[in-house]
């Protein structure tokens, strides 16, 4: 039976997790090896590893990929999976077949897996009690997954509770969260953004650049800002938000699935 052995170079933990629940579901022996940085990866290839396929995001923890792609070559095709959108060049002058824009879905996903099986065309093992386990993680990905429902804010010797769904959009502020909630009060939480945005349904709340998360059902519209940023328009306030360079064709994606 073939064993496939798979690579994935990916820092953000959440993205990994969705990741490898996919591969999980595929139809083959799958050996994963994971890293988060550029100097991890450089001592892996270094050891000359026999490498199927690999999954690439673009910015890891330590640097731009392709300074580790500029020191060496990955004999085995690249599948990018990124939330930036101005690498397609560099992506395709390496050994790329697909590239993925983060957040991509499962149909997204597949598409790019069944262009490697056509092109690699790997042996398909028989049936064999693996397929039963990947059924299982399949049907596991899909379930409902828990996400916070609330939270617990403090003003001075106070504690209340306010609805996810009604905070407007969280802004990083050092390290502490505003919520900004719909009478555009400025509530502080204890936490990072990466652990807001972790704890949050992707599909209500979306991280537009570096600094703020957006409710989806706060927004009004958008409109075209400086190069391909974008200018949110919050619904009954006059204050708009700006995507990152970067996010923005993630951002419109996001929007067009709802």
């Amino acid at each position: 039976m073939t064993k496939l052995n798979v690579l994935i170079l990916e820092d953000e933990d959440q993205a990994a997790i969705k990741l490898k629940k996919m591969i999980a579901t595929l139809p083959y022996e799958i050996e994963i090896s994971h890293f988060q940085s550029i100097s991890e990866a450089l001592e892996f290839f270094n050891s000359k590893p026999n490498l199927d396929l690999l999954f690439s995001d673009i910015e890891l923890l330590d640097g731009n990929v392709f300074t580790l792609y500029s020191q060496i070559n990955p004999d085995c095709p690249i599948i990018f999976c990124t939330a930036y959108n101005d690498f397609f060049l560099e992506a395709f002058e390496t050994n790329g077949i697909a590239y993925l824009l983060k957040p991509y879905s499962k149909r997204q996903f597949m598409a790019a897996w069944d262009k490697y099986v056509h092109l690699f065309q790997p042996e398909k093992p028989a049936f064999d009690n693996r397929q039963l386990l990947a059924a299982i993680a399949d049907i596991s990905n899909r379930m409902e997954p828990s996400y916070k429902k609330h939270f617990v804010l403090k003003k001075k010797n106070e504690s209340f509770i306010v609805e996810a769904s009604n905070i407007l959009y969280f802004e990083a502020d050092g390290d502490y969260v505003i919520a900004w909630d719909q009478q555009m009060n400025k509530n502080l939480l204890s936490q990072t953004l990466t652990e807001t945005e972790h704890s949050l349904d992707p599909a209500m709340f979306f991280r537009i650049n570096r600094s703020q998360l957006v409710n989806f059902n706060a927004i009004a519209g958008f409109e075209p800002y400086i190069k391909t940023r974008l200018a949110i328009i919050l619904k009954k306030h006059d204050q708009k938000l700006l995507t990152s360079n970067s996010r923005s064709a993630a951002f419109k994606q996001w929007i067009e699935q709802h």
